[in-house]
């Protein structure tokens, strides 16, 4: 099994133990506004990495400066999970159990074959102890199979549904409220702003206008094999990985997107998953700014980092900005 695939799928079905316990988010999230505040970023506390993203973003669309970047080539690229909204667990790890359950429910015969036997039964040691191969195994079967509008159904049924399983808040409350306020101030400052992520771009295609004022066609994700089927008119999804957009092929997802490399990029000190993509957008002809989200809140939301801080490395030897949620962020989530 290819180690990038191996990673992608420990992230679509992640299960990660909690160790903190952050406060809850109790309202729904505000609409985002589309007007310019006199502080676009009120959630960000003053400070030097507020002071550069706004000092970037003046100097950029400032005509006339020896800096100033065209509209159309004002591309922002954030990553999602652990980016844009909490990954502790990954959130389509939560759909892929619900979607286990459910088809136990349809076929009970399900439920005496491993893994949907420990999945209805929370048998928590068998499903820490899969393999690679029935990790894969359980992915395929639970988002393949259907034709693209039944999933489309699914993925909303679940968003509709789902809470966190330790918070216990909707999912919508797991969006960061720096970030809705730091994607609202490039649009408004005429970047155009796109989701590239390792979660597969139909899932996230059906709440990103909702949560984060992102298009479907300004979602970027790994994707499955499509089939089309001639007789009943629609797309089919097949039972294989056609592209799993991480690490190094973020920036390849990116070209066949878009087309060009990103000004502003945004990720996350998660396995390196997001490093690539920075570092691409730092060969661009216009200036660039890469921003790397740090994990260092157990108060507010969760303690993690990588074993060999690799993202932290990288942000040092090529000058990348370094969020501290903890140092940086006034409030966390949406409210």
């Amino acid at each position: 099994m290819n180690l990038k695939i191996k990673i992608g799928m420990l992230l679509f079905i992640s299960i990660a133990a909690f160790c903190c316990n952050p406060p809850k988010p109790t309202e729904e999230p505000a609409p985002i506004e589309n007007t310019i505040a006199s502080d676009p970023l009120p959630s960000w506390k003053d400070g030097k990495t507020k002071t550069a993203i706004i000092n970037f973003v003046e100097r950029v669309t400032k005509e006339g400066s020896t800096d100033f970047i065209p509209t159309v080539d004002r591309i922002a690229t954030f990553d999602n999970d652990g980016t844009l909204w909490a990954e502790q667990p990954v959130i389509q790890g939560l759909f892929a159990f619900m979607r286990a359950k459910q088809m136990v429910e349809k076929d009970p015969a399900l439920a005496k074959t491993q893994p949907f036997k420990a999945i209805v039964e929370g048998d928590q040691q068998y499903l820490n102890s899969m393999d690679m191969k029935m990790l894969v195994g359980l992915v395929m079967a639970t988002h393949t199979g259907m034709n693209e509008e039944e999933f489309e159904k699914e993925a909303q049924q679940f968003f509709d549904v789902a809470k966190h399983p330790t918070l216990g808040v909707p999912l919508a409350q797991l969006v960061y409220k720096p970030q809705t306020e730091l994607l609202q101030y490039l649009r408004d400052n005429g970047f155009r702003t796109f989701i590239c992520s390792g979660g597969s771009v139909e899932f996230m295609r059906v709440i990103s206008e909702q949560y984060y004022g992102i298009p479907d066609e300004q979602v970027i994700g790994s994707r499955f094999k499509y089939s089309y089927d001639e007789i009943n008119n629609v797309i089919k999804r097949e039972g294989a990985l056609g592209s799993l957009d991480d690490k190094q092929e973020k920036p390849v997802n990116i070209q066949y997107h878009v087309g060009k490399r990103p000004v502003f990029a945004c990720g996350n000190e998660r396995a390196g998953g997001d490093i690539y993509m920075l570092r691409f957008s730092q060969g661009n002809k216009y200036p660039s700014f890469q921003l790397l989200i740090n994990h260092d809140d157990e108060q507010r939301e969760f303690l993690y980092q990588e074993k060999d801080s690799i993202s932290l490395k990288w942000a040092k030897k090529y000058n990348w900005n370094v969020v501290s949620m903890k140092n940086d962020w006034n409030e966390v989530f949406v409210n």
